[in-house]
């Protein structure tokens, strides 16, 4: 299956884009270029066959992962399987890119170990809660409810990832975006089935992917995922505008990827519509253009949130406040005992109603209305 790609200044003709390859993702990886893959999602192996059948309390049974792809001798020929396949990723790893890895108890911690070992650095470890996780039918431990997500970068030294924090922000209601995720199973619809049965043991819901792809990555950019499943990363990414990459062992997953992907309707977005401008990002005004275009007035007060602090605004934007001079950000600072503060954040003005609206929000409308973005 190949389908048209997303536009990208660097993509590399060559990759196999918006294509699932059959065969080992080690050896697949080897024929693959240094440096050209933006993002990665790993789904790997967890090594946790069950010892024993598991039975619910109505005495049916569990179905647990018994898939060939899952088993292995002992702990060394997994740390060396993953040793091997993590090593090819981080190869391909642009300079620029990061890398998710999704694992259990049986098999993270292992594999975080490795990748610090190979020189990956780890910038977060992402928990994500299951608000309706399996029960511990035999009641001899706590419920397992979670999975751990580990994030990285190539090396220490690297110094520019995607991050898309503002978007990550909006999504979560104005807050940052914490590290503990709370995301059900894939169950229902979302969870894909052949012959009555689940067509994969351990698929992932495409919110968990949505978040990933979302933060990490740009419209355009190449996402690969070298364990492909059922195709839940090549159907977040092909939802975002991102093009994929996906390597699959098994035949009849591929089977099940390639419908279910090509079933999804041509994303006919914009980029813009796709990208959350980060406030770094977006042009400088200062509250010296606010005044001079009318925005703000001379004399005019500025108010903290609470009310408690006010500050006056003087001829040169700067504040005073009891007796002190200084920026907005000086004098947000200095009001709350803080060695530094971002005034944009803090201080407000008073419409003709009496309503406080951010000087952040004025800065906004300005950017709008002198067309500046």
């Amino acid at each position: 299956m190949q389908q048209r790609a997303f536009p990208h200044s660097s993509r590399i003709p060559d990759l196999p884009i918006n294509q699932i390859i059959q065969g080992d993702c080690v050896e697949v990886l080897k024929s693959f270029p240094d440096s050209c893959i933006d993002l990665i999602f790993a789904d790997p192996p967890y090594n946790l066959q069950l010892r024993n059948e598991l039975l619910r309390p109505n005495q049916t049974l569990v179905d647990g992962v018994d898939e060939e792809w899952d088993r292995f001798s002992d702990f060394e020929e997994y740390d060396r399987f993953t040793e091997q396949w993590l090593s090819q990723c981080r190869r391909v790893l642009k300079d620029t890119g990061t890398l998710w890895v999704i694992g259990t108890y049986h098999n993270i911690f292992r594999v975080g170990r490795i990748m610090q070992d190979l020189g990956y650095w780890i910038l977060n470890d992402v928990i994500w809660y299951k608000i309706n996780p399996m029960p511990n039918f035999r009641g001899t431990r706590f419920t397992n409810a979670t999975e751990t997500l580990i994030w990285a970068k190539k090396s220490s030294e690297q110094k520019k990832y995607t991050f898309n924090y503002q978007a990550m922000k909006n999504f979560n209601d104005g807050k940052q975006m914490p590290n503990v995720w709370h995301i059900p199973l894939c169950t229902g619809a979302e969870r894909i089935k052949r012959n009555g049965q689940k067509a994969h043991p351990t698929q992932k819901p495409e919110a968990l992917l949505y978040r990933v792809i979302l933060s990490s990555s740009n419209p355009g950019d190449i996402v690969l995922d070298p364990f492909f499943g059922t195709g839940t990363t090549g159907a977040v990414a092909k939802k975002l505008k991102r093009n994929y990459i996906g390597i699959e062992v098994d035949p009849l997953y591929i089977e099940v990827a390639q419908r279910r992907i090509e079933s999804l309707p041509s994303m006919l977005l914009e980029d813009t519509e796709l990208i959350t401008m980060s406030k770094r990002a977006a042009p400088r005004v200062s509250m010296g253009q606010l005044l001079e275009a009318g925005y703000l007035s001379i004399g005019q007060r500025l108010y903290s949130p609470t009310r408690e602090v006010v500050a006056t605004l003087r001829a040169d934007a700067q504040l005073s406040w009891n007796g002190v001079i200084g920026s907005i950000h000086e004098i947000a600072a200095r009001a709350q005992g803080k060695p530094a503060f971002n005034g944009w954040e803090f201080w407000y003005i008073e419409d003709e109603f009496g309503n406080l609206i951010s000087i952040d929000s004025l800065r906004d409308r300005y950017r709008t209305e002198k067309k500046l973005i």
